[in-house]
């Protein structure tokens, strides 16, 4: 009698553990972050198609020309898991999180957050490790856990296995926190993040990068503030593949031009002109270009179809200019019905916008050693 009194106690115990409902974790909602066939999903900021493409069900990164990938979609808080590995020994890439729509000035990076994607050949020093580190770049901030007296953050255990094997790595973003799990272990972790609500990136870097498996799962969001949200997408593409001229046109001295990774180079001596054009024609474009006078007597102009001629040597414009050597950014648009110049963030007097049935190309005109990267264009709404 007592025997089976037992028994039921027992089964009425079970009836009640498996009809609760089950609290979701961030595990239940995982979702691919690439279909295996195309980059749906995601935006070519500073790469062309040819750096990457699906093999076996992987991504695989070709690492030219240096640039990133980063997703159409900004996130804040999630959970984001992906394993990689390189193909050949002190490969390096990276994936970046909470970055702007384009890359930062001068350089081929996003403002934003980087997990580190190194091959163990690469070695570890005071400054880097091989197995994971965090650190903000281009104008993000962060303050690491397990720092060593600068902004980047360090793991705890070298955990990283070398190329060819693949590592595991699980990244945790939640309310400007960040964490890393490497092959299944925490061991690199961060906070007070700014930005920390931005697109996630998938870093070209010289070397031949594998990745499988990469999901994410979105968290609940938090108020923010505008400061603490990356810049959202602008509409720019990119207007120079980083790996040939293709969609340019040389007039003149052509054999002065040269693709030189990341950066477009003029080679002109200091007599020496020269003019590229877009092979695509514009009626109102916005752009930026970040430009690098190399001597003393390096200038510019640059056209942006037919509505505007900036000449940096310009007072008004130069006076805004870094140094010889060092990169400048140059942005413009429309605002009010207004064309709109900055220099190294700096306004210029607006004028009026000049609007035209006609086209023409956007056109880089130095003369004298100059380098060029980062060479974006939007098409414009004149009242925007």
């Amino acid at each position: 009698m007592h025997f089976h009194l037992r028994r039921l106690v027992v089964c009425s115990s079970l009836v009640v553990l498996f009809t609760l409902p089950r609290q979701l974790s961030a595990d239940d909602a995982f979702q691919p972050m690439f279909n295996g066939e195309d980059l749906s999903g995601w935006v070519l900021t500073n790469t062309p198609s040819e750096t990457w493409s699906f093999q076996d069900d992987m991504l695989v990164c070709t690492g030219a020309p240096i640039g990133e990938l980063r997703t159409e979609k900004m996130y804040q808080n999630f959970v984001m898991e992906l394993e990689w590995r390189h193909m050949a020994p002190r490969g390096n890439a990276g994936i970046f999180v909470w970055a702007d729509d384009i890359t930062a000035r001068g350089v081929p990076f996003h403002r934003g957050v980087e997990v580190q994607v190194l091959e163990n050949a690469y070695g570890n020093s005071k400054g880097h490790t091989t197995h994971g580190d965090i650190f903000p770049i281009h104008g993000a901030t962060m303050t690491p856990i397990n720092g060593r007296g600068g902004s980047r953050a360090f793991p705890t255990e070298n955990r990283s296995r070398p190329s060819p094997e693949w590592n595991h790595y699980r990244i945790e973003c939640r309310d400007g926190e960040i964490s890393l799990a490497v092959n299944g272990k925490v061991v690199t972790r961060g906070k007070d993040c700014l930005p920390r609500k931005g697109y996630i990136c998938l870093e070209s870097e010289g070397g031949i990068v594998h990745y499988r498996n990469v999901r994410i799962s979105e968290l609940p969001s938090t108020d923010l503030t505008a400061q603490q949200i990356a810049i959202a997408n602008r509409g720019y593409r990119s207007l120079y593949t980083g790996l040939n001229l293709n969609g340019w046109k040389a007039a003149g001295t052509g054999s002065h031009w040269e693709s030189k990774n990341w950066v477009l180079a003029f080679h002109g001596s200091n007599e020496v002109s020269g003019t590229l054009r877009s092979t695509e024609s514009f009626k109102n474009v916005g752009f930026v270009v970040d430009v690098r006078l190399k001597d003393k007597s390096s200038r510019t102009s640059i056209n942006a179809g037919p509505t505007m001629t900036i000449d940096l040597n310009a007072p008004e414009i130069a006076k805004h200019l870094e140094t010889v050597g060092r990169w400048n950014r140059i942005e413009s648009g429309v605002r009010s019905g207004k064309r709109w110049l900055t220099i190294n963030g700096n306004q210029i007097a607006m004028t009026a916008a000049v609007t035209s049935d006609s086209a023409a190309a956007f056109s880089l005109m130095p003369t004298g050693p100059v380098d060029f990267c980062n060479i974006y264009a939007r098409s414009l709404n004149v009242d925007e």
